[in-house]
């Protein structure tokens, strides 16, 4: 790629290139963001990348030259790990677990940023964690497929916004909401070909559902407890949202949400 192709920072600062083959540049995702200051970006060019990102309470600017393009993996543990980060963005990258134990993907920990137009595959757990009562991530635009749990999770509080992402080929659900004060906004989601429900709502979870498209799941389109509380209310969820051709119906409220999988 050449140096021309590289995005421009919009605050101004450097932008620091990874190229695993160029010497001139830095060989890992991580490796760039250890020497980035606030205002820096980190640019990754198109490549296998075994890496872990372990970013805490800064800023974080990471954009990827196409999810892709451009793949980071890693055997121990889940490759990216956001914990108290206050702003920036995440774009252009597929994050993807390879090992055997239990990780996710993505792992967000009371973040404030953006995470658009990524990947996350292969976790154990949940593709995507999104939790804390602080977590107030955008996650928009990203593909979400064939975890061994949920697609998305969001629980102990956490309330983001997810929107316009395509879940797909998850063994358990596609988007999973769970715990009092969890209240995600979910807009336009597609979650498909799920091995269980499309969205799962349950323990007190709160949450925006609307204009999203829950079809060919295994079980139902929506699925929640007697004690979870969507917007709008559950009557109205298939008029909402297009809850259509799921294998058992449109949605269900039960308080065994969890019964096929023995939990």
């Amino acid at each position: 790629m050449s140096e021309e192709a590289i995005p421009a920072n919009p605050l101004g600062g450097r932008t620091l290139v990874v190229d695993r083959l160029d010497r001139r540049c830095y060989p890992t995702p991580s490796a760039a963001l250890k020497d980035a200051g606030e205002s820096d970006q980190v640019y990754v060019r198109p490549g296998i990348y075994e890496d872990k990102l372990v970013i805490t309470q800064r800023p974080v600017r990471l954009v990827g030259a196409g999810r892709d393009r451009v793949q980071i993996f890693s055997r121990r543990s889940g490759p990216l790990y956001l914990q108290e980060v206050p702003e920036g963005w995440i774009t252009g990258i597929t994050f993807r677990y390879v090992g055997s134990d239990q990780h996710s993907a993505l792992n967000i920990l009371n973040s404030t940023c953006i995470i658009t137009q990524c990947r996350a595959m292969e976790g154990i757990l949940s593709g995507v964690v999104l939790y804390g009562p602080e977590c107030r991530v955008a996650f928009t635009d990203n593909e979400v497929c064939r975890n061994r749990e949920s697609g998305i999770f969001v629980f102990a509080g956490a309330q983001p916004r997810v929107a316009d992402n395509r879940c797909v080929e998850n063994h358990h659900f596609g988007i999973a909401v769970r715990d009092p004060g969890s209240r995600p906004e979910l807009v336009r989601n597609l979650c498909e070909e799920n091995m269980l429900s499309g969205i799962l709502l349950f323990q007190h979870a709160q949450g925006l559902i609307v204009d999203n498209v829950c079809r060919n799941n295994q079980h139902w389109g929506i699925l929640m407890t007697p004690d979870s509380h969507p917007n709008p209310e559950p009557s109205s969820l298939p008029t909402m949202n297009r809850l259509d051709s799921n294998l058992i119906g449109a949605y269900s409220i039960t308080d065994q949400p969890l019964a096929d999988i023995g939990r």
